[in-house]
């Protein structure tokens, strides 16, 4: 998911209460219970017959990628007029572990919408990004029926769990107590038939206008983690809730999927279609399928421009890439195009094989900015058509979501826990395209003093303060990291760690530690400080040069002394340059052990000023006003001033932040 910036001064001037609760009912969305369903589009979905769809003979041809461990197959109909979603699944689940399972985890991620007493409300305030919920903009998911292959009802064993705050008005998470427990390696089959009241979208999901992003808009089953799996020497659930900033983690799978819409809709979806679309009856159907991914996302609307190109590259033998515009973006098509295939090759080029056959980029309307800038696998959003003339924000965003191809749709990381393996590392790959492709390098040491509350970046997502201190750490933190290791060792080997990371873990979940273990295999060091620092903690560099002294010297000429400070996390070497007034230049290197360091310099002249890392090769610095000094007032002046600016420009760049 790609941030915005946003003004925290215009923030704090438009918050607002809620006032008084509102209360949202089953009853409010859905018809009662027995009542027969009928929509524009006809009943509801049979799951007779909507599900029994051919795995297509493309997937087989080809050697599975990942293991595989969950297989959906859905049917779904949209009613607009609505903004309802009418679903069937029959999903089957295998236990990867070595002990028996008798409870499955479904996400219910809708239903994080359904009032302003959910754990995701209560968190977000019903805002993510400076898209806001309307009052009227609630929506939820309601299970009609659940129930084994074999027909043994289910809808008496399930209950709505809280694993992370006990807030019973969530039921993002919802528990199936099984009748008989899944043996290792065994499988088991569910039957499901579900609606959505879609919400208006303002947090990825959910409709404006006529356009309708489903994304997380099934019944999704949980993810189980064997022993070893991110370091866990017990097996289980990972099991959390729907949080204002967490995304989503899931097994690799395949998924067939069949979605009926009117006629004049066209539909963008994860994956290839396995026929052409039909039209009977004023209703469109498309069928879908997709392997070795870990979810299905789709958009509709009637007004998409669809565009197509097919694209091939060294390590992309042939893409078709899918744009579907909002009309208003229509004379920008190139521009997305090119972002799409210049991003697509350089990530190929740097990390491995796009495996895919389709990528598809939406662009939304201006009103359905809320979907926009999200990944999904082979499919990507946009941001919302508003600006006419928008500048490189345009390809940056497309770039960063196509980089999570990559972060996140192959290496699989746990965003809830672990947000910084997909969000920093596609951020980093981002910057690297965006430098490579369009000229634009990145201000690090600008970026850096946005972090004005930098935390361990292993943290789960919504243990951190804010969004706005949760995208500057595992955002801009993150990145800033790997930049400071590439920094170290340099571009040509941190090129090596990325694409050796990559490979190893491509279909797989990685924890923080195997990428640990990687980097040290390649540089055969150890990183455990800079990890115990800047990873696992929330460690920035602040190095400070606190006084200048100037004297004549008895032998003649002068003696300058100067007090260099460490006031924060540690690395080196430290460069510190020093210019007397008749333009001598001698530069130095501190190697930060101890709290600080005295220079003194004698020369023939005075000492003009002093300036720590003038190259700003310290990438993990974010107070930098302190590193320079000029000695032309008294010393108890210089170092006042320089103070007092320092704090004026921290609140500056702390306003300016995320």
């Amino acid at each position: 998911m790609k941030p915005k910036l946003s003004n925290r001064i215009f923030q704090w001037g438009l918050v607002l209460a809620f006032g008084l609760a509102v209360t949202v009912t089953v009853s409010s969305f859905f018809p009662g219970p027995g009542a027969k369903v009928q929509t524009a589009l006809g009943d509801e979905p049979a799951a007779g017959e909507s599900l029994s769809m051919e795995i297509p003979r493309e997937s087989d041809s080809e050697p599975a990628l990942s293991n595989r461990l969950v297989e959906y197959h859905m049917a779904v109909s949209l009613s607009p007029d609505e903004k309802l979603l009418q679903g069937a699944q029959t999903v089957t689940w295998k236990n990867p572990g070595s002990q028996p399972v008798s409870q499955l985890y479904l996400h219910l991620y809708p239903n994080a919408f359904a009032s302003k007493k959910t754990t995701f409300m209560q968190e977000s305030g019903g805002r993510l990004r400076g898209d806001k919920q309307q009052e009227d903009g609630f929506g939820q998911m309601r299970l009609d029926s659940l129930a084994t292959e074999e027909g043994t009802n289910l809808m008496d064993r399930i209950s709505f769990v809280q694993p992370d705050d006990g807030n019973k008005h969530d039921q993002s998470l919802m528990k199936i107590e099984l009748p008989t427990p899944v043996q290792p390696g065994g499988k088991i089959t569910l039957t499901m038939d579900f609606r959505v009241k879609l919400p208006q979208v303002f947090a990825r999901m959910g409709y404006s206008g006529n356009f309708v992003m489903a994304g997380q808009w099934f019944p999704k089953l949980a993810k189980y983690e064997p022993a070893g799996t991110r370091g866990r020497t017990q097996e289980g659930w990972n099991l959390h809730q729907y949080h204002g900033n967490s995304e989503f983690y899931a097994d690799f799978g395949i998924y067939n999927v069949k979605i009926k819409v009117p006629a004049n809709y066209t539909v963008a979806a994860t994956g290839f279609p396995t026929k052409p679309a039909a039209v009977e009856n004023g209703i469109k159907v498309y069928r879908f399928y997709a392997d070795d991914v870990h979810d299905f996302a789709w958009a509709a609307s009637p007004d998409f421009i669809y565009v197509e190109e097919p694209f091939s590259a060294p390590n992309v033998p042939g893409v078709k890439i899918k744009l579907y515009l909002d009309p208003a973006h229509e004379h920008l098509k190139s521009r997305y195009l090119a972002a799409a295939k210049k991003s697509l090759a350089r990530y190929s080029e740097w990390f491995g094989p796009y495996p895919y056959s389709t990528l598809s980029v939406v662009v939304p309307p201006a009103g359905g900015n809320g979907a926009g800038g999200m990944e999904y696998p082979t499919l990507v959003t946009a941001w919302g058509a508003e600006d006419s003339s928008p500048g490189l924000e345009l390809e940056r965003v497309v770039v960063h979501e196509i980089g999570h191809q990559f972060f996140y749709g192959m290496v699989a990381s746990n965003e809830f826990e672990e947000a910084w393996l997909d969000e920093g590392f596609t951020s980093y790959a981002e910057d690297k395209v965006m430098e490579k492709e369009y000229g634009v390098r990145s201000n690090l040491p600008v970026e850096a003093s946005y972090i004005t509350a930098p935390e361990s970046l292993t943290r789960n997502a919504w243990d951190y303060g804010s969004h706005d201190e949760y995208a500057e750490n595992v955002y801009t933190r993150a990145k800033l990291a790997l930049f400071a290791i590439e920094k170290e060792i340099g571009s040509d080997q941190m090129a090596k760690v990325m694409k050796a990371y990559f490979q190893r873990w491509k279909f797989k979940h990685p924890a923080t530690a195997d990428f640990q273990t990687v980097l040290e295999e390649k540089t055969g060091r150890s990183w455990k400080e800079f990890f115990d620092q800047f990873i696992y903690a929330g460690g920035m560099a602040d190095f400070e040069v606190a006084g200048i002294k100037v004297e004549k010297a008895p032998e003649g000429g002068y003696n300058s002394q100067v007090l260099i400070r460490k006031n924060g996390a540690n690395v080196s070497p430290v460069p510190i340059r020093f210019r007397f007034t008749d333009g001598t230049v001698t530069e130095k290197s501190w190697d930060a052990q101890g709290s600080e360091i005295v220079y003194t310099l004698h020369h023939s002249a005075p000492l003009e000023w002093a300036f720590i890392d003038p190259g700003h090769s310290l990438v993990l610095e974010n107070k930098h006003m302190n590193n320079f000094m000029k000695h032309k007032v008294d010393n108890t002046t210089s170092i006042r001033l320089n103070v007092g600016l320092t704090r004026v420009m921290e609140l500056l760049f702390g306003w300016l932040a995320w």
